[in-house]
C-alpha cells in the first residue's frame, strides 16, 4: 500500500480536529518514542488524535511524488533538478542536507514518519551558527532550547539526558557553538536511522526516476 494511502487510513480512523500538539506525545519511527496505536483510547486523547490528523494531512501532501510535481513551490526547483545531483544524494548524508532541495524531499519524507522536527533542528542549529550579532545569541538560543530541547518541549528531539544537561548549562553563557553536540546526536541519529529509509522510499526512487528521464 502507498504511504500515502496508509497515512489516509490512519487518519480516518480517528476522529478530525484542528489544533497541533507536541510529538513527544505521539512518537514515531528515527525519534527513539514508541508509536502509539490508533484505538478506543485515542477517542480520550484530543491532543494525540489532533496531532495525528495535522501531520495526516501534511504528510499526505508531501509524500506523494506526483503531489510534488504539482506543488507550485516545488516544481521550479523540480525542473532545474538533474538526475547527477538525486544520484549523489545516495552517496553521502552530508550531500543530501547541503542541497536544498535534497533537505526538501527528506523533509517530505521525515513527515510520513513524524519526526520532521530532527531536521528543522538541525537546520535551526545551522541558522543559528550563523548569528552575526552577539546580543542576539541568548534570545535566539533560549527560543531553540524551548522549542526542541526541553523536556516535553513541542517538538522535542530525542537526545540523551547528558547532552540535555549539557546544552541547558551552555545557555548561561551562550556562543555559537552551544548547541553542536546536540546537533551532532540528531544529525547522527537521522543518518543512521533516516536516511537509509529514505533512500527506499518512494519519494527518493520516484525523483530519481523522473529526473533521468528529465531532458538534459
Amino acid at each position: 500500500m502507498h504511504q500515502s494511502t496508509k497515512l489516509r487510513s490512519l487518519s480516518m480512523s480517528c476522529p478530525p480536529h484542528s489544533s497541533d500538539e507536541m510529538d513527544a506525545e505521539l512518537g514515531g519511527h528515527g525519534t527513539g518514542k514508541p508509536p502509539r496505536p490508533c484505538g478506543s483510547n485515542m477517542g480520550r486523547s484530543r491532543g494525540i488524535r489532533n496531532h495525528l490528523s495535522c501531520l495526516s494531512q501534511k504528510s499526505d501532501s508531501l509524500s506523494d511524488f506526483s503531489t510534488l510535481q504539482h506543488d507550485a513551490k516545488h516544481s521550479q526547483a523540480l525542473k532545474r533538478l538533474t538526475a547527477d545531483e538525486t544520484r549523489r544524494w545516495a552517496r553521502s548524508f552530508d550531500l543530501l542536507l547541503s542541497h536544498k532541495y535534497g533537505r526538501s524531499a527528506f523533509r517530505a519524507f521525515l513527515q510520513t514518519e513524524f519526526s520532521e522536527e530532527n531536521l528543522e533542528f538541525w537546520v535551526a542549529c545551522e541558522d543559528y551558527r550563523k548569528t552575526r550579532s552577539m546580543n542576539k545569541l541568548p534570545a535566539k538560543a533560549r527560543r531553540i532550547f524551548q522549542e526542541y530541547i526541553d523536556v516535553q518541549a513541542p517538538r522535542e528531539v530525542n537526545i540523551d539526558y547528558p547532552t540535555r544537561e549539557m546544552t541547558k548549562r551552555n545557555l548561561q553563557h551562550p556562543t555559537l557553538s552551544c548547541f553542536d553536540l546536540a546537533q551532532l546526536r540528531v544529525r547522527s541519529l537521522m543518518e543512521r536511522d533516516s536516511y537509509p529509509r529514505f533512500l527506499r522510499s518512494d519519494i527518493y526512487n520516484e525523483l530519481v526516476t523522473h529526473t533521468q528521464k528529465s531532458p538534459c
